[in-house]
């Protein structure tokens, strides 16, 4: 088992080594090469790691606990080179990438014919909506205030109307009845006018609130 142990021991110490030979980038090092070989001693690493957990079953009980100990630091070594392995994998992905789309972008040729889409900016479209709301509401405001117009001059017809009534029932000498039942539909009147400014400012209110 010893010898097996240090043997793999060994091969730990080595592909770090050719780790450390690939992050320096030393002139003249075939980086592909030294992957293959860091694959190919991880591999190796973690065979020898499967034969050292059979032999350490086969040992005698009293060395069974070190030598375990010693075969787990081995195994976790392993899966540390692999996941190193992995993440300069997709480091050196990512940066291939990166190069080509320079490359690309450098490379490509803009006549004057091109066209480019402009996306407008979402705030841009935003504010847009924000003035066509204000513009909406303003248009509402002075279509209610031109109808309150309406309907305060209506209020001072009826009003006149109501007056000239009681002039000509005094001249003519119209009876009480017939004065109270006009006043009545006078003041009736005057409930509906009321009923409908009130109805206008309510329509107003929920339209502002409802834009806002």
């Amino acid at each position: 088992m010893e010898p097996l142990y240090h043997q793999t021991n060994k091969l730990v110490q080595e592909t770090q080594h050719l780790f450390s030979l690939i992050e320096k980038r030393t002139p003249n090092l075939d980086i592909k090469e030294v992957e293959n070989n860091i694959e190919s001693k991880i591999n190796l690493i973690n065979s020898n790691c499967e034969r050292l957990d059979v032999l350490c079953l086969k040992g005698p009980i009293f060395q069974r606990q070190n030598a375990k100990m010693r075969v787990d630091q081995l195994k976790y070594d392993s899966r540390h080179l692999t996941a190193a392995l992995n993440s300069w994998r997709n480091k050196m992905i990512k940066k291939q990438r990166e190069e080509a789309e320079r490359e690309a972008l450098l490379s490509r040729t803009f006549t004057t014919n091109d066209y480019v889409d402009i996306m407008i900016d979402h705030n841009a479209q935003h504010n847009s909506s924000l003035r066509n709301a204000l513009h909406g509401m303003d248009d509402l405001l002075q279509n209610g205030g031109s109808i309150l117009d309406s309907l305060r001059s209506q209020r001072l017809t009826l009003k006149g109307a109501h007056k000239r009534l009681i002039d000509i029932g005094n001249t003519l000498g119209l009876s009480n009845t017939t004065m109270r039942l006009i006043e009545n539909r006078a003041r009736q009147d005057g409930f509906i006018l009321v009923g409908g400014m009130l109805f206008t400012l309510l329509v107003i209110v929920l339209v502002i609130v409802y834009l806002t």
